[in-house]
């Protein structure tokens, strides 16, 4: 008999998309209660990616497991497993805006981008994915190792139309990161090049989160709005990263693209994992909240997504 396995091996049925085609934004809206994106069960754990830092964005690396506090539902949990997990395979999608409305910024985001994919993805390892989006969102490069291919699709980028944010994290992280598995053995990212703003997807926002939450992915974004002053997009990119457990990152300029893009990278291999047996255990299929501290250590901070979906029986 199969124990329940939680969000660190939520498993999806889903048919991938063939590279260079867009995806089908009929199949969208429905999905959420499809019986497709209900979760295969395997054992009784919950595990949480995170990332400690202090107050300059400094990585704290040398914390243990009785340095940690973990609150399902505001009670406290037991951690049964804890590492310091700094080369995880990676599984990455890279969204790259092209809508009109980025048009000016298009090649230092291009260049951005590559220069991410070099120091990110190491061959036999890692994958990753190249995914743009402007009316719909579209698979440029599926999930590969090979650096030279993922750059060439990123450089055959053109803006223009409007902007699918929405569907595209929904189709990356339904179709494609949810797949390998066991879930906990892989890091599953986004990172997502855009102002937030969108026009033209069939699904909403909360359902890109939750599509997001089930496939443990965390977001990173980098936004390309040039406005002095919150937007409603720079709000929207804020809500995806911290829901989470990623970052948002607000260049002052295009230059300083690639320095945000090195940022993540930076994150991503400075990262601690922990388990946990819920208890009370509950296949409710709800959406439960949890905390992650450190112990007395309020100048700390400490990034990680903010609950998961329970499987439902």
């Amino acid at each position: 008999m199969k124990a329940l396995f939680f969000p660190a091996a939520l498993a999806f049925s889903c048919a991938a998309a063939v590279a260079q085609q867009a995806v089908p934004a009929a199949e969208k809206p429905e999905i959420l209660d499809d019986p497709s994106t209900r979760i295969i069960l395997d054992v009784t754990r919950v595990n949480m990616l995170f990332t400690v830092t202090d107050k300059k964005g400094r990585f704290v690396t040398d914390l243990t497991r009785d340095d940690f506090q973990v609150f399902e539902n505001k009670k406290p949990q037991t951690i049964s497993e804890f590492t310091a997990e700094t080369d995880l395979p990676l599984r990455l999608g890279i969204l790259i805006d092209t809508s009109n409305s980025i048009r000016e910024r298009f090649k230092f985001e291009q260049e951005a981008a590559v220069s991410f994919i070099q120091s990110v993805v190491h061959p036999g390892h890692d994958k990753a994915m190249v995914v743009s989006f402007d009316t719909s969102a579209e698979l440029v490069a599926d999930l590969v190792d090979d650096t030279e291919k993922l750059e060439t699709a990123v450089r055959s980028l053109r803006p223009g139309g409007g902007t699918a944010l929405f569907d595209a994290i929904y189709f990356a992280c339904r179709d494609k990161l949810s797949k390998d598995q066991p879930r906990h053995k892989f890091r599953r990212a986004i990172v997502i090049v855009t102002d937030g703003d969108d026009n033209q997807s069939q699904v909403s926002r909360d359902q890109a989160l939750e599509m997001a939450q089930k496939a443990d992915v965390v977001i990173y974004a980098i936004s390309t709005n040039v406005v002095r002053g919150e937007t409603d997009g720079d709000k929207i990119l804020k809500y995806l990263t911290t829901e989470t457990g990623g970052q948002a990152f607000f260049p002052f300029k295009v230059e300083d693209l690639e320095q945000s893009f090195e940022n993540i990278a930076n994150e991503l291999r400075h990262q601690y994992n922990v388990f946990y047996r819920p208890e009370p255990l509950r296949a409710d299929g709800l959406y439960h909240t949890v905390d992650l501290k450190v112990k007395g250590r309020k100048e700390l901070v400490v990034r990680c997504r903010k609950g998961y979906y329970a499987p439902k029986l």
